[in-house]
């Protein structure tokens, strides 16, 4: 990860070539070069440390036999790779259509919000643009204090700024579109230690207590009225952008979530289908759409329905119990509901049988248990059967097991 290398002492021959060589060293895909910035003008005795060093190198080891080492000019070089980073985004966002509002955008890089799976088919495009513009970000950087160095004209400068703040801002809107931003509250406590103990400031003023939260999040604790008013300026002018941004950042949670509980977030994900199919419709007023929107989004951001009970206080009891009661809902006939199936003695003994697995689980699970089909698992496999007597069921309950943190 090595980019930069200050040389402040003397070195020559062996010593030196090792030296600048800690920069020609690749740790990703981003990284296609190094820089050497030199103090004690050694740039002959770069030359000639490399001389040696290829000398002394069989033409056979290199593909093509020209065991050549090249210095290149910092600001030629940066401007070739930001043309190139410029050039690349031109290519990448070409296909979007006209006019290239927001919407349009959100459209081609996001996909449609009434197809469950678009925010996944498009994801590569997605990543493809934030890597694009990473990467334009860093070439711009490297040689930013010496544009006009580097050949660049006022004008050119100009249209270079415009155009990067024009694909920040699009990052951003096709970050909080999709629901890609990054939550830091896991790495909170790490980044306070960090900062408490290396860096000396003035007592920080806190300007929005929002900037790190997830959308979700910020319409559960806010409502989504004022959270609306966090949105980027150009989301918050276009009632379609906010309706899409919302939407995509419910489907992504469902996505992210759907392993831990996924009759729960199945309900979410058809709930969602049909608040977006009668806003498309126009079949409700837009007031009407958001109060159904947050409160879908309370219910997904909470993991459960505002009448779960409250026996099930934690994720897994309530994956459990929503797994054993979309089994129960598979299994009954329509009429047979209709005739009073669904009785809250009935509920009761699910609570209970989620509660009762929930306990097993816990209490017979060896260290680390799973083990991909070992004996560990079918020890709680066995257990599972005791309790559910259907071997289908134990392998689908047991596929819910797997995925939660707390077992």
């Amino acid at each position: 990860s090595c980019t930069y290398l200050y040389i402040d002492k003397s070195m020559q021959d062996h010593g030196l070539f090792q030296a600048i060589c800690r920069v020609n060293r690749l740790d990703g895909d981003d990284k296609t070069c190094g820089y050497i910035v030199d103090y004690k003008d050694l740039f002959k005795k770069v030359e000639n440390a490399i001389a040696v060093y290829t000398s002394e190198l069989d033409p056979g080891d290199t593909p093509d036999n020209d065991p050549q080492i090249l210095l290149q000019n910092r600001l030629t070089k940066g401007r070739d790779r930001l043309d190139a980073a410029l050039e690349a985004l031109h290519y990448l966002c070409e296909p979007v259509q006209p006019p290239k509002s927001d919407l349009d955008y959100m459209h081609y890089f996001c996909g449609n919000t009434e197809i469950p799976d678009d925010l996944k088919t498009y994801e590569p495009q997605r990543v493809a643009l934030y890597k694009a513009i990473a990467a334009l970000l860093r070439a711009y950087a490297n040689i930013a204090d010496d544009l006009e160095a580097a050949g660049y004209s006022q004008s050119d400068i100009t249209r270079i700024q415009q155009t990067l703040k024009q694909y920040t801002d699009l990052r951003e809107l096709i970050r909080k579109n999709s629901g890609e931003t990054l939550d830091l509250k896991p790495y909170e406590a790490d980044m306070r230690h960090l900062i408490d103990t290396y860096v000396e400031a003035s007592e920080p003023r806190k300007i929005s207590p929002f900037d790190t939260m997830p959308l979700l999040e910020i319409i559960t604790k806010i409502g989504i009225a004022q959270a609306i008013e966090e949105f980027p300026q150009s989301i918050r002018e276009n009632r379609q952008a906010i309706a899409e941004t919302i939407e995509n950042n419910v489907r992504s949670k469902i996505l992210k979530e759907n392993l831990s509980d996924p009759a729960y977030y199945a309900k979410m994900s058809a709930l969602l289908d049909e608040i977006i199919e009668a806003r498309k419709q126009k079949a409700i007023e837009y007031e009407d759409y958001l109060k159904r929107i947050a409160e879908l989004v309370k219910n997904v951001e909470a993991g459960q329905d505002a009448d779960t009970p409250t026996q099930l206080a934690t994720p897994a009891k309530r994956a459990l119990y929503n797994s054993l009661l979309s089994k129960t809902a598979i299994a009954s006939t329509t009429a047979a509901a209709t005739k009073g199936i669904y009785t809250s003695t009935r509920e009761t003994d699910l609570v209970e049988r989620a509660i009762k697995i929930d306990q097993t689980i816990k209490y017979i699970r060896p260290d680390n248990w799973r083990d991909n089909g070992g004996p560990k698992e079918q020890m709680i496999k066995a257990a599972l059967y005791g309790i559910l007597q259907d071997v289908n069921e134990v392998e689908r309950i047991f596929l819910i097991i797997q995925q939660q943190p707390e077992y």
